[in-house]
C-alpha cells in the first residue's frame, strides 16, 4: 500500500477527530475541526447510524494507524508482534507505537508533527546513543539518548518545534534537555499514561484483527 499524499486535513474530517497531523495548524482557526466541517464525501450526515461494529472497528483502527503516521502492512506487523507479547494485546499495541523513533522524536518536541518526526530521522538527523539512526520504526529502548546530532542543531524547523517545550512540556515517561536538544526515554509507558489518546478504543482495534 502506497504512503497517503493527498490532504491530511481530509483525514480529520473522515474520522471527525484532530489526529494533529499538521502541527501548529491543527491547534489553530485554520483547521476543519474546530470549524465543524463534514466527513467528506456526498451527503456525509446520510451516513451517520449505519455503521456496523466492523465499521466501527475498522474506523478505530484506521484513526490509530493515521495518527502514528503507519502503512497497512506496518501496523498489521506491530500488531502481529504485540499479540505475541504476554500481556493485553491492546496495551501492547500502544507500548511498542510509543517506542517508535519517529513517535518519541515528536514527543520530545523535535518536531511538530508524526510525519515531520519522521523526515527529520530520514534524514539522518537523530542520534541514539551516540550513533546516528535513520530507521523510523527503531524501537526505543528505557534509558537510551536520543539527540539532534551537531551538524543538525541549526535547524530552523527543529528549533522552531522546541518551542512548543515551554508551553507543554513533554510526557512523563521522558526527559528533554531542550538547550543541548537531547533527551532519554526513561521507561516504556502505560496505556493509561498516554493520556492525549484516551479516546481510542484499542479493544476494537483487537476484535477486528481478531476476526
Amino acid at each position: 500500500m502506497a504512503r497517503y499524499t493527498g490532504p491530511v486535513c481530509r483525514l480529520c474530517r473522515t474520522e471527525q477527530k484532530k489526529l494533529f497531523l499538521k502541527g501548529d495548524r491543527c491547534k489553530s482557526d485554520k483547521c476543519p475541526i474546530n470549524k465543524k466541517r463534514p466527513a467528506p464525501g456526498k451527503d456525509p450526515k446520510g451516513r451517520i447510524g449505519k455503521r456496523s461494529d466492523y465499521g466501527m472497528q475498522l474506523r478505530e483502527k484506521q484513526k490509530l494507524k493515521r495518527i502514528y503516521g503507519m502503512q497497512e502492512k506496518q501496523f498489521a506487523i506491530f500488531f502481529d508482534r504485540a499479540l505475541r507479547m504476554p500481556g493485553v494485546t491492546g496495551e501492547n499495541l500502544f507500548m511498542l507505537l510509543e517506542r517508535r523513533l519517529d513517535n518519541v522524536v515528536y514527543r520530545l518536541r523535535f518536531a511538530v508533527s508524526r510525519t515531520q518526526a519522521r523526515q527529520i530521522v530520514l534524514h539522518g538527523h537523530v542520534m541514539v546513543n551516540g550513533k546516528v539512526v535513520n530507521i523510523p520504526s527503531y524501537l526505543v529502548k528505557p534509558n537510551e539518548v536520543i539527540e539532534i546530532k551537531e551538524a543538525s542543531k541549526g535547524l530552523t524547523v527543529i528549533k522552531d518545534a522546541l518551542k512548543e517545550f515551554g508551553k507543554a512540556g513533554v510526557m512523563p515517561w521522558l526527559h528533554l534537555d531542550p538547550d543541548a536538544m537531547k533527551g532519554t526515554f526513561l521507561a516504556i509507558p502505560r496505556r493509561s499514561d498516554i493520556t492525549d489518546l484516551a479516546d481510542i478504543k484499542e479493544q476494537m482495534v483487537v476484535e477486528l484483527y481478531s476476526k
